[in-house]
């Protein structure tokens, strides 16, 4: 007894099952897991290390190459690219996409080993590396704290508070506060009274050090008991600073540094990063989530506790949420559920129309279970529901009621024929069982390169893999057992048309089998001149498809988009941020923006996976903007720039969106590897001409930036020697007068405040008075003019960025297509990429593409690294399933034809051609052959009993129906997905892929048959 057998006979099993699938579908849908973007890991660490005074060329020979050449020799590495820049090197190693994020804890511990060990090669004054790997935590709950009457360190006391109640929310991972600017004790001294009292920034140092410093007094034994001793005279509180008695030891008079200074707390005039939200000095927080929990559950548990603590929240401070991502999956989750629906309706509808009430009720309910057993599985593998899954579930609609259509279809036409309905049940599943099975296995095996694939883009869209793998099988299984049940019960009172002795019942005697069969007859007489056409429409598409516009991926539909600011180099941050703020304030007063939030100095936290931030740049800011429709976000695009162009001319902007899946820092980076500085910029001011001359390009930049100017104190060492002044007190000297010098540590609980020594801020920064600094001589125990051991103050211009790949420099020059023009970045590469490429460069000097082009082909490369396995296993099941090389290839030949509808659908929607529209073709191929295997199979079983000729046109008539019927549904099914920025491109490809192919299928396959078995037999017209 067959399977199918066993249900049939035992309705109990089908119930059973039937529950299973439906009740447990319904129980998954509402408990899966919900993600706006499918999860990829970020396989990248930051190695940053501090070489205070060091110059950019320094950093790069001293720090960066020890570290570069130790990290270069991990096998797991990809590519390793770094900043040397003045006083900091930053390090950013990439792991090769081959390993799994399982892997990566023991990856990064062997990198901290390889990176302790390269510190004992750095000179003295380098700081301890830090190395940062949390570069896959994403703050899906981000939002801003700011309060106009409020100092930054009582929002910060106030963050803390909420970090503490929002850590204790289950399902919560980390909080992190962004835009906390550091504190600090000021001393500020006066250079004349210093010089009178003869105190010197060492001594200041040393006795500041030696009373606050926390050492072990040791403890005295008294009986029994062991007491510890702890001695006062620590700092408790700032004003204790001010009693600190710094007169030298056997001096008659008693000097307190209150005498000659004046002590402060406050926040350092240079921090790293400083927030803005809607114009106002700003804190941000960032929650992320445990991975695998439903982000809308989690969401709505934040929600409950701020609206519980905000009862305690002090009056004047404002909280505004930036990026919920809960309520973002709860609007991507809805729309798709309303486009699924809709496709569902579609297909449904398309059902009943053409196969009747009984067989389109038959079929719809198999796929409402085979839909919901795919959640059921989903749910139970941990697979969420995300863009690319509920994308793979409406792609796969059409294609799961494939199986069901032929097992009704064929019962039907035997039932028509006049057989018993058992009998038809019975033939039908004994002929299709391996013939469905192998097509099947076929159309996931034409999504395996996908899911196979290593890079971030193959793992970002593996779920598309995953879900059509599940549907498709378990069609298959529900085609085989359910379906029969389904049918018998259906057609169990059906009347069966009697057959009469000498006449056979023709099901196919309709008006378009009709016109159908004399069309195929005359295509088969006809085989040159039909193959001849199709191979000039072939080449016409493949001509034509060099008109179709290019691109990676397409902007995403969230109503964000960012504003880059990159002011000349060495702007100072506080400059900075004084601009950065008056360009929010103007973009905060449009029509439609609900929400900015601006970060300066480096790139804001990670709220989306696909978010690409900033490493230090004091010249930096990005104002994030949130619109109440995305609709609106070119308007202001234009706007925005055109105002940065007007009143903020010294200002490089560059406007971008959101990008579906992983991106880049820019569309389109040309990179120029060589030795000489020089000859680097020489090179990228040639690239910055053409892609100028354009005149599609967002502006162009590089990433060396301009130069900037330097002021060297010519200090004379022979001076200095018979003075008793050397270099380090010049540099001291320098430091305390202009920026301050750190010569202490105050503690304030758990908080440590650096003592910083610097002038009154009336003789701070008076550079026209630079040559009368005092310096403390050694020699002469008293201080001296810098005049003294400085002979000249010379201003020269340095490189403030040197910028290495895999340990050679590299400086990229980056652009985006404007916005304004429509094009992407496809369009503008095609046209720049030959005249760049055609330069005339140097000996060992090379150029190289990076950003989308990067991207993409990295993408493809992972995606044909695995293709030609999985064509191959297609192949061969193809050969088997039939034992015929010729069929095998018949089938394939027809593949290609589908570029004909493809291209036509591309250059008539305007629609760019993207990475999902590569992975359409794929799905686009098994689809094909999948017809192709059900036809050609069915031709075998007629050649049993007729000629060849006969055979050809009765099996592809009787195919006609089903093939036709599953075109149909996918190409109107996929409709709703044209709406969708992400999904259409693969859209476009199915469907007028499809619609086209579907056609050759049912007329030019024939024809191949026909050509590839040559039995001697004449047409009959």
């Amino acid at each position: 007894m067959g399977i199918n057998e066993s249900f049939i006979s035992n309705p109990t099993r089908v119930w059973l099952v039937i529950l299973l699938l439906g009740v447990g579908g319904l129980i998954a849908l509402f408990n899966i897991g919900r993600l706006e973007d499918p999860a990829f890991t970020i396989k990248t660490a930051v190695v940053s290390v501090q070489y205070p005074g060091a110059s950019s060329q320094q950093v790069e020979e001293e720090v960066t190459l020890p570290l570069e050449n130790a990290l270069q020799r991990l096998p797991y590495v990809d590519n390793i690219t770094s900043i040397s820049a003045v006083g900091l090197s930053q390090i950013t190693v990439n792991i090769d996409a081959r390993y799994h994020s399982s892997e990566l804890p023991q990856i990064w511990d062997e990198l901290r080993r390889r990176v302790n060990d390269a510190t004992l090669q750095f000179p003295p004054g380098v700081s301890p590396p830090f190395v940062n790997d949390d570069f896959g935590d994403v703050y899906g709950y981000f939002f801003s704290i700011y309060g106009d009457s409020f100092t930054n360190p009582e929002l910060r006391a106030y963050a803390e508070q909420l970090r503490r109640q929002l850590v204790l929310v289950p399902g919560v991972g980390k909080v992190a506060i962004g835009g906390v600017i550091p504190e600090q004790v000021y001393i500020e001294i006066s250079r004349a009274k210093m010089a009178a009292y003869g105190v010197t920034l060492a001594r200041l140092a040393d006795v500041l050090n030696r009373q606050n410093m926390v050492s072990d007094a040791g403890s005295m034994t008294v009986g029994s008991e062991s007491i510890r001793l702890h001695p006062t005279g620590g700092f408790q509180n700032i004003d204790e600073l001010n009693n600190v008695l710094i007169s030298p030891a056997g001096s008659t008079h008693s000097i307190y540094l209150r005498d000659i200074a004046t002590v402060s707390q406050g926040v350092t005039d240079h921090p790293g990063n400083i927030y803005h939200a809607n114009g106002r000095n700003a804190l941000t927080i960032g929650v992320s989530y445990i991975p695998g929990v439903n982000v809308m559950n989690i969401g709505h548990a934040i929600e409950a506790r701020m609206n519980q603590i905000s009862a305690d929240k002090p009056a004047g401070i404002e909280l505004k949420v930036f990026y919920d991502q809960a309520a973002e999956v709860k609007k991507s989750v809805d729309g798709f559920i309303i486009n699924f629906l809709m496709a569902l309706a579609i297909v449904v509808g398309v059902l009943l129309i053409f196969m009747g009430l009984r067989s389109g009720i038959i079929i719809a309910v198999s796929l409402a279970l085979n839909v919901l057993g795919t959640l059921l599985i989903m749910y139970l593998f941990g697979i969420e529901l995300q863009r690319i899954s509920l994308g793979a579930l409406i792609i796969a609609l059409s294609m799961l009621v494939d199986n069901a259509i032929v097992v009704v279809e064929g019962v039907l036409i035997s039932r028509q024929q006049g057989n018993p309905l058992m009998s038809a049940i019975a033939r039908i599943i004994k002929r299709s069982a391996l013939p469905l099975l192998g097509a099947t296995v076929i159309a996931i095996l034409a999504f395996a390169p996908i899911g196979l694939s290593q890079d971030s883009t193959g793992e970002y869209c593996k779920s598309l893999f995953q879900v059509l793998l599940i549907s498709l099988m378990l069609s298959w299984v529900t085609a085989l057992t359910l379906t029969p049940v389904l049918v018998k019960w259906a057609f169990a009172n059906m009347p069966v048309p009697e057959k009469k002795p000498d006449e056979q019942a023709d099901p196919y005697s309709g008006w378009i089998f009709r016109v159908y069969r004399r069309l195929l007859s005359a295509l088969l007489v006809r085989q040159t001149v039909t193959l001849v056409t199709l191979a000039a429409l072939l080449a016409a598409s493949v001509w034509g498809f060099g008109f179709v516009r290019q691109n990676f991926f397409p902007s995403s539909n969230t109503p964000i988009f960012f504003v880059d600011l990159w002011l000349p180099y060495g702007t100072d941050i506080n400059y900075t941020a004084r601009v950065a703020r008056e360009i929010e304030q103007n973009i905060s007063k449009q029509e439609g923006v609900e929400n900015t939030v601006t970060t300066v100095g480096q790139g804001g936290m990670r709220f989306i996976l696909t978010y690409n931030g900033q490493r230090q740049y004091s010249n930096y800011a990005q104002i994030m903007v949130r619109m109440d429709d995305q609709r609106k976000i070119a308007g202001l695009i234009r706007h925005t720039e055109q105002d940065i162009q007007k009143n903020y001319p010294e200002v490089n902007a560059r406007l971008k969106r959101i990008m579906f899946g992983p991106s880049g820092d820019s569309a389109i980076e040309v990179r120029i590897k060589g030795s000489d500085p020089d000859t680097l910029r020489s090179i990228a001011s040639r690239v910055d001409k053409i892609i100028l001359d354009d005149g599609a390009a967002d502006g162009v930049r590089n990433d060396w930036q301009d130069r900037s100017k330097m002021v060297r104190p010519v200090f004379s060492p022979y001076l200095g020697r018979e003075l008793g002044v050397d270099k380090g007190e010049v540099d001291s000297a320098l430091q305390m007068n202009f920026s301050g010098s750190t010569v202490g540590i105050y503690r304030d609980g758990s908080t440590l405040m650096p003592i910083v020594l610097r002038p009154p801020a009336a003789e701070r920064l008076d550079v026209d008075h630079m040559a009368n600094i005092m310096v403390w001589s050694q020699t002469r125990q008293q201080f001296i003019p810098l005049s003294n051991v400085v002979s000249d103050f010379k201003v020269e211009w340095e490189d403030p960025l040197i910028m290495r790949r895999d340990r050679i420099r590299m400086l990229t020059v980056q652009t985006d297509p404007d916005a304004a023009t429509g094009e992407t970045s496809g369009d503008m590469l095609a046209r720049i990429k030959p005249q760049v490429e055609a330069l005339t460069l140097p000996h060992g000097y090379s150029i190289e593409w990076g950003g989308d082009a990067e991207n993409s082909a990295e993408a493809q490369q992972g995606l044909f690294t695995t293709l030609p396995i999985g064509f191959l296993m297609m192949f061969i099941i193809t050969v088997l399933m039939f034992s015929s090389v010729k069929n095998a290839i018949a089938i394939w030949l027809t593949v290609p034809l589908a570029l004909i509808g493809v291209t036509f659908g591309f250059l008539l929607t305007g629609i760019p051609f993207g990475f999902m529209a590569l992975i359409g073709l794929l799905s686009l191929s098994g689809m094909l052959i999948r017809n192709g295997i059900v036809l050609v199979e069915e031709i075998g079983q007629q050649k049993k009993e007729k000629n060849q000729t006969e055979a050809i046109i009765y099996a592809a008539t009787s195919r006609l129906r089903p093939i036709l019927l599953t075109a149909f549904t996918t190409v109107l099914g996929l409709a709703p997905l044209l709406l969708d920025v992400f999904f259409q491109s693969m859209a476009v490809v199915i469907m007028f892929g499809l619609g086209f192919a579907t056609v050759l299928t049912l007329l030019v396959l024939p024809v191949i048959y026909n050509c590839f078995h040559r039995e001697g037999q004449r047409i009959q017209q």
